[in-house]
């Protein structure tokens, strides 16, 4: 069985909380995330980093959203090695932004959005170095090179689009 990090806009924009992507990302990451509910692992923190991210963002104990759905899963789940793989990361701040297991890159570090980092180190200190699952935040597109080169890959849904929302940022950076 193969593990997977899961970044919080997937569980977002299965639920329709993700305006700027279309309703055919949003079918793509309900379709990957029973794929993951069947035959992956979900790679969570030991500290509760990831898991307290999806909580803040998501309420399993509210309105059945596809996203809280999952969310209500992992946790009934969590202890469950069939479908959890437990990771260590190791803040090296209070607000846990920074990783010892992040990469160490200056460039990546300068970046790199500090409330990503969590799923980045996640992913690094899995034994599998396990693909990130990303869906909505075009950003990663621009890490995604420098974080192949340190191992680290990334399993983008709707990339056409994530493209197409870069091409019009950049446009509107041009004088």
């Amino acid at each position: 069985m193969s593990a997977i990090v899961i970044d919080t806009n997937v569980l977002l924009v299965a639920d329709g909380q993700a305006p700027q992507m279309t309703s055919i990302c949003r079918e793509e990451c309900l379709r990957r995330l029973q794929r993951v509910r069947a035959t992956e692992q979900v790679v969570l923190d030991t500290r509760w980093i990831i898991l307290g991210e999806y909580h803040n963002k998501l309420s399993p104990n509210r309105s059945p959203t596809p996203g809280s759905e999952f969310l209500k899963w992992l946790l009934q789940v969590q202890a469950d090695a069939k479908h959890v793989s437990p990771v260590t990361i190791t803040p090296l701040d209070r607000g846990q932004t920074s990783f010892a297991e992040f990469p160490s890159d200056k460039a990546l570090e300068k970046e790199f959005d500090p409330a990503d980092r969590k799923f980045i180190a996640a992913a690094n200190a899995h034994p599998e170095k396990p693909p990130v699952l990303e869906s909505a935040d075009s950003k990663w597109l621009r890490w995604e090179p420098k974080l192949n080169a340190h191992g680290i890959r990334l399993e983008i849904l709707c990339r056409r689009e994530l493209e197409a929302i870069q091409k019009q940022r950049q446009k509107r950076k041009k004088p």
